[in-house]
């Protein structure tokens, strides 16, 4: 589909008025090539040869594509409609947020688990549960539980697939990436687990204080709804 900028100032509108009088009789047909000589319109084109074919602007492609296709005028419906849903509903944009930082240093906390503590583990079946483990100490030293109390706690939301992570807040998971990040410098300096809590949860409730008395989370979603006024631009 071509970029075509439309500056129809020459645009023939009598004979236009001409072809869409006729248009609705059966036995009128018209070319493109004939409806841009006669109006002189701009916003489609139609080019001959090896690499010819008939090209039209973004609008007038979609319309004519929606109007062939039923199920491609749904999905443009509903398209628009989830963008318009996500620029009115800021839990939405919360989410894109959370979803991002919840995966920022997830990588290197389980690198760190897997090349630090894992070696050290004699009994293979507990190899397994090293990484749940190191992923619940970051859970108390932040939310002062573990995945599966919290479970217990909110069944509910259980239920639904939802984990502790999943209705935590932007400034927790801020916290919560830098804890993992924290803990894997910790786990390189072979410090024992119960130093590593310590660490962790003096880190956790410092940072946490001090983003909840800035008010982070606000500057978090007024970048995001930045970001979905510049996409619709």
């Amino acid at each position: 589909m071509a970029k075509i900028t439309v500056k129809d100032t020459d645009f023939n509108y009598g004979e236009f008025a001409i072809i869409r009088n006729k248009s609705g009789l059966n036995n009128f047909k018209i070319s493109v090539r004939e409806f841009v000589e006669k109006t002189n319109a701009v916003s489609l084109q139609a080019k001959a040869g090896r690499y010819g074919g008939t090209y039209a602007h973004k609008d007038i492609a979609f319309e004519f594509a929606m109007w062939i296709s039923p199920e491609f005028k749904i999905y443009i419906v509903k398209e628009f409609q989830r963008l318009k849903e996500t620029e009115t509903n800021p839990m939405l944009c919360e989410w894109n947020v959370k979803r991002v930082l919840s995966k920022v240093n997830y990588t290197i906390h389980t690198d760190a688990v897997r090349d630090f503590v894992i070696p050290k583990i004699d009994v293979e079946r507990e190899k397994a549960y090293a990484y749940a483990d190191e992923a619940d100490m970051l859970n108390l030293a932040l939310w002062s539980c573990t995945a599966k109390q919290w479970r217990e706690a909110n069944p509910e939301h259980a239920k639904k697939g939802l984990n502790i992570r999943d209705t935590a807040s932007i400034n927790e998971l801020v916290v919560l990436a830098n804890l993992e990040s924290f803990n894997a410098e910790l786990l390189k300096c072979d410090l024992d687990k119960a130093s590593r809590y310590a660490c962790l949860r003096e880190m956790s409730e410092r940072q946490l204080t001090r983003l909840n008395a800035i008010d982070a989370e606000k500057g978090f979603r007024k970048l995001e709804a930045k970001n979905i006024l510049t996409k619709k631009k």
